[in-house]
Protein backbone atom coordinates (compact mmCIF):
# COMPACT_ATOMS: atom_id res chain seq x y z
CA UNK A 1 0.00 0.00 0.00
CA UNK A 2 0.90 3.56 -0.45
CA UNK A 3 2.88 5.75 2.20
CA UNK A 4 -0.22 8.59 2.77
CA UNK A 5 -1.89 11.00 4.69
CA UNK A 6 -5.26 11.91 5.91
CA UNK A 7 -6.58 15.54 6.12
CA UNK A 8 -9.43 17.17 7.87
CA UNK A 9 -11.46 20.02 6.17
CA UNK A 10 -12.53 22.94 8.47
CA UNK A 11 -15.14 25.38 8.46
CA UNK A 12 -16.92 26.01 4.68
CA UNK A 13 -17.55 22.80 3.85
CA UNK A 14 -20.87 22.10 5.29
CA UNK A 15 -23.81 21.49 3.36
CA UNK A 16 -27.34 20.03 4.50
CA UNK A 17 -27.83 16.71 3.87
CA UNK A 18 -23.75 15.85 4.30
CA UNK A 19 -23.82 12.39 5.84
CA UNK A 20 -26.41 11.46 4.26
CA UNK A 21 -24.86 9.36 1.06
CA UNK A 22 -23.58 7.02 3.58
CA UNK A 23 -26.72 5.93 4.23
CA UNK A 24 -27.35 4.44 7.91
CA UNK A 25 -24.12 3.12 8.47
CA UNK A 26 -23.45 2.01 11.76
CA UNK A 27 -20.23 4.10 12.51
CA UNK A 28 -22.13 7.26 11.30
CA UNK A 29 -25.21 6.07 13.33
CA UNK A 30 -22.87 5.70 16.59
CA UNK A 31 -20.75 8.81 15.36
CA UNK A 32 -23.68 11.01 15.42
CA UNK A 33 -25.30 9.36 18.54
CA UNK A 34 -22.06 9.68 20.48
CA UNK A 35 -21.75 13.87 19.57
CA UNK A 36 -25.55 14.29 20.36
CA UNK A 37 -25.34 12.78 23.69
CA UNK A 38 -22.19 15.67 24.63
CA UNK A 39 -23.73 18.21 22.70
CA UNK A 40 -27.24 17.38 24.25
CA UNK A 41 -29.19 17.87 20.84
CA UNK A 42 -29.93 16.15 17.82
CA UNK A 43 -26.62 16.46 15.44
CA UNK A 44 -27.93 14.23 13.12
CA UNK A 45 -31.24 16.21 12.84
CA UNK A 46 -29.49 19.38 12.08
CA UNK A 47 -27.03 18.04 9.45
CA UNK A 48 -29.52 16.30 8.01
CA UNK A 49 -32.46 19.05 7.44
CA UNK A 50 -30.25 22.05 8.49
CA UNK A 51 -31.48 24.32 7.55
CA UNK A 52 -28.33 25.62 5.50
CA UNK A 53 -28.83 29.39 8.14
CA UNK A 54 -28.49 27.63 10.85
CA UNK A 55 -25.71 24.94 9.79
CA UNK A 56 -24.12 28.14 8.51
CA UNK A 57 -23.89 29.65 12.45
CA UNK A 58 -20.51 29.12 13.42
CA UNK A 59 -21.36 27.63 16.58
CA UNK A 60 -22.95 25.11 14.93
CA UNK A 61 -20.59 24.90 11.38
CA UNK A 62 -17.32 23.54 13.52
CA UNK A 63 -19.27 21.29 15.68
CA UNK A 64 -21.07 19.31 13.01
CA UNK A 65 -17.96 19.46 10.27
CA UNK A 66 -15.98 17.89 13.33
CA UNK A 67 -18.60 15.06 13.56
CA UNK A 68 -18.68 14.88 10.05
CA UNK A 69 -14.58 14.32 9.43
CA UNK A 70 -15.13 11.80 12.39
CA UNK A 71 -17.71 9.96 10.89
CA UNK A 72 -15.40 9.54 7.72
CA UNK A 73 -12.69 8.46 9.74
CA UNK A 74 -14.55 5.53 11.43
CA UNK A 75 -16.36 4.27 8.11
CA UNK A 76 -12.64 4.12 6.79
CA UNK A 77 -11.39 2.16 9.89
CA UNK A 78 -14.22 0.00 10.29
CA UNK A 79 -14.04 -1.04 6.24
CA UNK A 80 -10.88 -2.09 6.64
CA UNK A 81 -8.81 1.19 5.48
CA UNK A 82 -5.19 1.17 7.19
CA UNK A 83 -3.56 3.75 9.18
CA UNK A 84 -2.30 6.91 7.48
CA UNK A 85 1.16 7.49 7.97
CA UNK A 86 0.56 10.85 9.53
CA UNK A 87 -2.63 13.47 9.85
CA UNK A 88 -3.29 17.34 9.66
CA UNK A 89 -6.27 19.18 9.64
CA UNK A 90 -7.42 22.68 8.29
CA UNK A 91 -8.48 25.26 10.76
CA UNK A 92 -10.83 23.42 13.13
CA UNK A 93 -9.93 20.52 10.82
CA UNK A 94 -7.47 19.45 13.33
CA UNK A 95 -9.90 19.02 16.02
CA UNK A 96 -10.95 15.84 13.94
CA UNK A 97 -7.33 15.11 13.52
CA UNK A 98 -6.52 15.29 17.09
CA UNK A 99 -9.54 12.52 17.63
CA UNK A 100 -8.81 10.11 14.71
CA UNK A 101 -5.09 10.66 16.18
CA UNK A 102 -6.71 9.24 19.68
CA UNK A 103 -5.23 12.05 21.18
CA UNK A 104 -9.04 13.12 21.84
CA UNK A 105 -12.02 11.53 22.42
CA UNK A 106 -15.29 12.88 19.92
CA UNK A 107 -17.06 13.40 23.35
CA UNK A 108 -14.51 15.61 24.84
CA UNK A 109 -14.05 17.43 21.26
CA UNK A 110 -17.09 18.16 20.27
CA UNK A 111 -18.30 20.23 23.00
CA UNK A 112 -14.85 21.58 23.24
CA UNK A 113 -15.36 22.68 19.72
CA UNK A 114 -18.54 24.65 20.28
CA UNK A 115 -17.26 26.46 22.91
CA UNK A 116 -14.11 27.84 20.65
CA UNK A 117 -16.53 28.87 17.82
CA UNK A 118 -18.64 30.56 20.84
CA UNK A 119 -15.49 32.46 22.15
CA UNK A 120 -14.72 33.22 18.43
CA UNK A 121 -18.08 34.64 17.77
CA UNK A 122 -18.33 36.75 20.95
CA UNK A 123 -14.76 38.35 20.40
CA UNK A 124 -15.80 40.91 17.34
CA UNK A 125 -19.34 41.70 17.05
CA UNK A 126 -20.50 40.49 13.87
CA UNK A 127 -20.59 43.12 11.39
CA UNK A 128 -17.29 44.85 12.66
CA UNK A 129 -14.76 41.64 11.51
CA UNK A 130 -13.83 40.71 7.53
CA UNK A 131 -12.37 37.85 6.18
CA UNK A 132 -11.47 37.89 2.34
CA UNK A 133 -9.60 35.46 -0.24
CA UNK A 134 -6.84 36.93 -2.07
CA UNK A 135 -6.13 35.14 -5.26
CA UNK A 136 -3.66 35.61 -7.83
CA UNK A 137 -0.86 36.72 -5.86
CA UNK A 138 2.22 34.74 -3.94
CA UNK A 139 1.82 35.18 -0.20
CA UNK A 140 4.67 37.56 0.67
CA UNK A 141 3.36 39.98 -1.58
CA UNK A 142 -0.10 39.81 0.14
CA UNK A 143 1.77 40.21 3.60
CA UNK A 144 3.38 43.51 2.22
CA UNK A 145 -0.29 44.55 0.89
CA UNK A 146 -1.51 44.13 4.19
CA UNK A 147 0.86 46.13 6.22
CA UNK A 148 0.78 48.83 3.41
CA UNK A 149 -2.59 49.36 3.79
CA UNK A 150 -3.10 48.82 7.41
CA UNK A 151 -0.39 52.12 7.31
CA UNK A 152 -2.79 54.04 5.73
CA UNK A 153 -4.53 54.23 9.40
CA UNK A 154 -2.21 55.53 11.17
CA UNK A 155 0.13 54.18 13.59
CA UNK A 156 -2.17 54.51 16.77
CA UNK A 157 -5.16 53.17 14.75
CA UNK A 158 -7.04 50.11 16.16
CA UNK A 159 -7.66 48.91 12.30
CA UNK A 160 -6.32 45.65 11.84
CA UNK A 161 -5.50 43.47 8.75
CA UNK A 162 -3.63 39.96 8.15
CA UNK A 163 -2.75 37.11 6.27
CA UNK A 164 -3.87 34.26 8.11
CA UNK A 165 -4.76 31.21 5.75
CA UNK A 166 -1.80 30.42 3.30
CA UNK A 167 -4.05 27.99 1.01
CA UNK A 168 -1.84 27.43 -1.95
CA UNK A 169 0.65 29.05 -3.65
CA UNK A 170 -1.71 31.66 -4.73
CA UNK A 171 -4.35 32.16 -2.34
CA UNK A 172 -4.41 33.30 0.45
CA UNK A 173 -6.75 34.69 3.00
CA UNK A 174 -6.98 37.86 4.83
CA UNK A 175 -8.29 38.88 8.22
CA UNK A 176 -8.93 41.74 10.90
CA UNK A 177 -11.53 44.55 11.67
CA UNK A 178 -13.75 45.60 8.22
CA UNK A 179 -12.48 48.62 7.05
CA UNK A 180 -8.48 47.44 7.20
CA UNK A 181 -9.71 44.45 5.20
CA UNK A 182 -11.51 46.51 2.81
CA UNK A 183 -8.15 48.61 2.49
CA UNK A 184 -6.20 45.96 1.45
CA UNK A 185 -8.53 44.31 -0.98
CA UNK A 186 -8.04 47.94 -2.35
CA UNK A 187 -4.33 47.53 -1.88
CA UNK A 188 -3.78 44.31 -3.26
CA UNK A 189 -5.87 44.55 -6.56
CA UNK A 190 -3.80 47.58 -7.19
CA UNK A 191 -0.79 46.02 -6.47
CA UNK A 192 -1.99 42.61 -8.89
CA UNK A 193 -4.01 40.72 -7.43
CA UNK A 194 -6.35 38.83 -10.02
CA UNK A 195 -9.23 38.53 -7.32
CA UNK A 196 -10.01 39.57 -3.85
CA UNK A 197 -13.40 37.80 -2.90
CA UNK A 198 -14.81 38.73 0.90
CA UNK A 199 -16.07 35.59 2.41
CA UNK A 200 -19.30 35.21 3.42
CA UNK A 201 -18.20 34.44 7.38
CA UNK A 202 -19.43 35.73 11.27
CA UNK A 203 -16.08 36.42 12.43
CA UNK A 204 -12.09 37.17 11.54
CA UNK A 205 -10.90 34.19 12.30
CA UNK A 206 -7.27 33.31 12.96
CA UNK A 207 -6.57 36.87 13.45
CA UNK A 208 -5.09 38.58 16.39
CA UNK A 209 -8.86 39.76 16.55
CA UNK A 210 -9.42 36.33 18.05
CA UNK A 211 -6.72 36.91 21.04
CA UNK A 212 -9.52 37.11 23.63
CA UNK A 213 -11.36 34.03 22.42
CA UNK A 214 -8.26 31.99 22.53
CA UNK A 215 -7.47 32.73 26.23
CA UNK A 216 -10.80 31.56 26.91
CA UNK A 217 -10.19 28.37 24.81
CA UNK A 218 -7.07 28.32 27.03
CA UNK A 219 -8.54 27.70 30.30
CA UNK A 220 -10.87 25.38 28.63
CA UNK A 221 -7.82 23.10 27.39
CA UNK A 222 -6.01 23.50 30.64
CA UNK A 223 -9.18 21.08 31.80
CA UNK A 224 -8.58 18.59 29.04
CA UNK A 225 -6.95 15.35 28.75
CA UNK A 226 -4.78 14.64 26.06
CA UNK A 227 -4.08 11.00 25.24
CA UNK A 228 -0.88 9.44 23.41
CA UNK A 229 -1.38 9.79 19.94
CA UNK A 230 -1.62 6.79 17.83
CA UNK A 231 -1.05 8.45 14.73
CA UNK A 232 1.14 11.72 14.67
CA UNK A 233 -0.46 14.92 13.65
CA UNK A 234 1.15 17.76 12.30
CA UNK A 235 -0.42 21.27 13.48
CA UNK A 236 -1.40 24.18 11.75
CA UNK A 237 0.46 27.13 13.96
CA UNK A 238 3.86 25.45 13.94
CA UNK A 239 3.79 22.47 10.85
CA UNK A 240 4.81 20.74 13.98
CA UNK A 241 4.26 16.96 15.86
CA UNK A 242 3.77 17.46 19.13
CA UNK A 243 3.29 14.68 21.58
CA UNK A 244 3.00 16.61 24.60
CA UNK A 245 0.14 17.34 26.30
CA UNK A 246 0.83 20.88 27.07
CA UNK A 247 2.63 21.53 24.29
CA UNK A 248 -0.51 20.31 22.07
CA UNK A 249 -2.74 22.67 24.13
CA UNK A 250 -0.58 25.56 23.67
CA UNK A 251 -0.79 24.99 19.76
CA UNK A 252 -4.55 25.05 20.03
CA UNK A 253 -4.44 27.79 21.87
CA UNK A 254 -1.89 29.77 19.80
CA UNK A 255 -3.81 28.55 16.39
CA UNK A 256 -7.00 30.21 17.47
CA UNK A 257 -5.39 33.85 16.19
CA UNK A 258 -2.08 32.78 14.23
CA UNK A 259 -2.53 31.62 10.95
CA UNK A 260 -3.25 28.60 8.93
CA UNK A 261 0.24 27.33 7.05
CA UNK A 262 -1.48 24.67 5.19
CA UNK A 263 1.15 24.91 2.38
CA UNK A 264 4.10 24.05 5.20
CA UNK A 265 1.92 21.06 6.36
CA UNK A 266 1.45 19.59 2.83
CA UNK A 267 4.95 20.38 2.62
CA UNK A 268 5.93 18.60 5.46
CA UNK A 269 3.70 15.96 5.01
CA UNK A 270 4.95 15.22 1.04
CA UNK A 271 8.82 15.47 3.23
CA UNK A 272 7.92 12.44 5.09
CA UNK A 273 8.04 10.69 1.57
CA UNK A 274 3.75 10.68 1.50
CA UNK A 275 3.27 10.87 -2.01
CA UNK A 276 -1.05 10.63 -1.49
CA UNK A 277 -3.23 13.11 0.94
CA UNK A 278 -7.06 11.96 1.28
CA UNK A 279 -9.05 14.68 2.44
CA UNK A 280 -11.83 13.21 4.64
CA UNK A 281 -14.80 14.48 5.51
CA UNK A 282 -17.43 16.72 3.50
CA UNK A 283 -16.21 18.08 0.26
CA UNK A 284 -12.41 18.38 -1.73
CA UNK A 285 -11.55 21.49 -1.05
CA UNK A 286 -8.65 20.30 0.96
CA UNK A 287 -7.77 17.48 -2.14
CA UNK A 288 -7.64 20.86 -5.06
CA UNK A 289 -5.17 22.90 -2.74
CA UNK A 290 -3.35 19.67 -2.25
CA UNK A 291 -2.63 19.63 -6.23
CA UNK A 292 -1.81 23.00 -6.37
CA UNK A 293 0.84 23.16 -3.45
CA UNK A 294 2.73 20.68 -5.53
CA UNK A 295 2.24 18.79 -8.29
CA UNK A 296 3.78 15.86 -7.53
CA UNK A 297 1.14 14.97 -4.84
CA UNK A 298 -2.04 13.15 -5.37
CA UNK A 299 -4.86 14.72 -3.75
CA UNK A 300 -7.87 12.34 -3.09
CA UNK A 301 -11.56 13.31 -1.24
CA UNK A 302 -13.50 10.66 0.96
CA UNK A 303 -17.17 11.66 1.58
CA UNK A 304 -19.47 8.64 0.52
CA UNK A 305 -19.20 5.16 0.37
CA UNK A 306 -18.03 5.14 -4.07
CA UNK A 307 -14.81 8.10 -2.84
CA UNK A 308 -14.12 5.65 -0.57
CA UNK A 309 -13.73 2.18 -2.90
CA UNK A 310 -11.82 4.91 -5.32
CA UNK A 311 -9.18 5.87 -2.02
CA UNK A 312 -9.09 2.51 -1.41
CA UNK A 313 -8.36 1.26 -4.73
CA UNK A 314 -6.13 4.27 -5.57
CA UNK A 315 -4.03 3.07 -2.23
CA UNK A 316 -3.84 -0.70 -2.82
Amino acid sequence: MKNFAFVFPGQGSQAVGMLDAWGDHPEVRSTLAEASDALNEDVGQLIHVGPKELLSLTTNTQPVMLVAGVAAWRVWRAEGGALPAVLAGHSLGEYAALVASGVLPLAQAAPLVRFRAAAMQEAVPVGTGAMAAILGMDAQRVIAGCAEAQATFGADSLEVVEAVNFNDPAQTVIAGSKAAVDKACEVLKANGAKRALPLPVSAPFHSSLMKPAAERLKEKLANTVFAQAQVSVVNNIDVAVETDADRIRDALYRQAFGPVRWVECVQAIKARGIDTIVECGPGKVLAGMVKRIDPELTGLALYDPATLAEVKTSLA
